[in-house]
């Protein structure tokens, strides 16, 4: 019984402290250049690095929530039936899941290529399990799912693991084809 209370008032502390700064609401704005020259606002929960709420760098993987999915690659709702791509370069994005070992083995892959095209094109990722929304619009169905994304033109779709060397001829032909 005392070990209740104990993670009941423990859990009661942490509770309260949440709320702290801010008043609980400690997201910031982050401004975007999309190929256009428009500038939009893109949440800093929306775009993160790392799992961390940190400003995201280039040349590194970044975290799309579906609201940021929207802004920087395609905004499906206001073009249904067309892809338009808002991306100022092209998008490399990696659909994974925390508990698949296939995409755990696909993650330092996209780090290292993000690294090796830094400024060339964008790396990012997508959690099928919280951005729902994106997983039910692709239809994702099997993960790793990888799309890759040129600046004009359509993107392709690679289902499963590949080796490093196919990921850097899919770019090359596919992503940077337009360049």
């Amino acid at each position: 019984m005392k070990k209740i209370v104990v993670l009941f008032s423990l859990a009661a502390l942490l509770f309260a402290s949440c709320g702290q700064g801010n008043g609980g609401n400690d997201k910031e704005a982050k401004k975007v250049e999309k190929s256009s020259g428009e500038e939009v606002e893109v949440e800093s929960d929306d775009l993160q690095m790392n799992d961390k709420k940190e400003e995201a760098k280039e040349g590194a993987v970044k975290y799309l929530t579906t609201a940021a999915f929207k802004k920087l690659v395609w905004n499906y709702e206001e073009n249904p039936q067309k892809w338009v791509f808002e991306g100022e370069l092209p998008v490399v994005i990696d659909f994974y899941a925390d508990w698949c070992r296939p995409c755990k083995m696909v993650a330092p892959i996209m780090e290292e290529l993000a690294e090796k095209y830094q400024g060339k094109v964008n790396f990012y990722k997508v959690n099928t399990d919280k951005e729902r929304e994106l997983s039910r619009v692709f239809q994702i169905k099997s993960i790793p799912a990888i799309l890759f994304v040129p600046q004009k033109g359509d993107p392709k779709f690679s289902v499963g693991a590949m080796q490093k060397e196919d990921y850097i001829r899919a770019i090359e032909s596919e992503v940077l084809k337009n360049k």
